[in-house]
């Protein structure tokens, strides 16, 4: 039985089609499609997932999009921006259009400030070694990165995969070839993630360099492995335990401090205070992950409370948002940050209790 459409319905569809929008975009000759759409039209299936009430087609170098006209303008700031990154040379890959497509997002709900474009977060190059460029890669890195250059001290906090430390290694050396410092240190403290190492033979360096191999590899994709010892021995790149840092005063310096969350009050405000003339200061840290000893407060979910809102220190706070590990990461920590507010709990310390929660096996 056939239903004759009711005046309501028409109505209904009438207004459906006034809200659609059609935009079209040419490709520029000097930009092959598969540049734009991908390998494979790889590029384009991305697109399209993100943006179910578009149509999108292509035709040569043509494409036009029809749908929801909120969308449709998204796509063509996306299709825009996509050749902007495209004419500074740097290749589209799947990982860059949805970063793209977050950030035009965010900014079209009112959550960002309208000051970046994806492809100024995008093409912001901060070093190039061996083969490959660093830069950041999400709207927070870009103003992470920005507000070391613009800060004396800058923390760094967000969860695991958020490029932390290794965007302000990347600072570093930079500073160090541009010949701003004279030296970089680098600094971690001691405290093991869970597991009890009990006796470790050899050297002293040899019992510490567990905790800063992560250092060293950060090193190593950012400068000729050669050089390294040698810069090493003559002091200009100083890799060492917190704990060496009393009684010092760091000149000239690019200083990082990683895993701060693992630092005591005591031990922050020990580092916080050996910053010299013409130094300037990175903490990086994850206050989900404190794997101090039960009763300790970390320094660095204190300092926050001390230092926000003085001149000249600046405080960065990434998200999952901002991961850029495998995709599974982000979902991981949302899922531990969800548990952790529907059960009550804080870094495995359930509220109101004065010890840690048992650990599973």
């Amino acid at each position: 039985m056939t239903q004759t459409p009711t005046a309501h319905t028409s109505a209904q569809q009438q207004r459906r089609q006034q809200k659609q929008s059609r935009a079209h975009f040419t490709v520029p000759a000097a930009h092959p499609m598969v540049t734009v759409l991908g390998s494979g039209d790889s590029l384009l299936r991305v697109i399209e997932k993100a943006f179910p009430a578009v149509d999108i087609h292509v035709r040569g170098n043509e494409i036009s999009a029809v749908g929801d006209a909120p969308e449709v303008a998204l796509v063509q700031r996306l299709f825009d921006e996509m050749m902007l990154v495209l004419r500074t040379g740097q290749p589209m890959t799947e990982d860059a259009v949805e970063r793209s497509i977050a950030m035009l997002r965010a900014s079209g709900n009112g959550d960002g400030d309208g000051q970046e474009t994806p492809a100024e977060v995008l093409t912001q190059n901060i070093l190039s070694s061996r083969g490959r460029t660093i830069r950041p890669k999400t709207l927070n890195q870009k103003r992470y990165v920005d507000a070391i250059d613009k800060h004396t001290i800058v923390f760094g906090i967000g969860p695991a995969g958020t490029g932390k430390t290794y965007l302000a290694m990347a600072k570093a050396v930079q500073a160090l070839q541009s010949k701003q410092v004279n030296r970089i240190i680098l600094t971690r403290p001691a405290v093991e993630a869970g597991e009890r190492l009990g006796f470790l033979p050899g050297t002293l360096y040899e019992k510490i360099d567990p905790y800063l191999r992560p250092l060293y590899d950060a090193l190593h994709d950012m400068l000729d492995p050669d050089s390294i010892p040698r810069l090493m021995a003559a002091g200009t790149i100083e890799v060492a335990p917190l704990a060496y840092m009393r009684g010092r005063t760091l000149n000239d310096a690019f200083i990082i401090l990683d895993e701060a969350q693992n630092t005591s009050p005591e031990q922050m405000k020990m580092f916080l205070t050996r910053l010299g003339f013409d130094s300037k200061i990175v903490i990086t840290g994850d206050v989900t992950q404190v794997d101090l000893p039960s009763g300790t407060k970390s320094g660095l979910r204190q300092v926050q409370d001390i230092l926000e809102g003085v001149e000249d220190v600046h405080f960065s706070r990434l998200s999952s948002q901002d991961v850029v590990r495998h995709k599974l990461v982000g979902r991981i920590v949302d899922a531990y940050e969800k548990y952790d507010t529907t059960h009550g709990t804080q870094n495995g310390t359930h509220k109101g209790r004065g010890k840690s929660a048992p650990k599973g096996k």
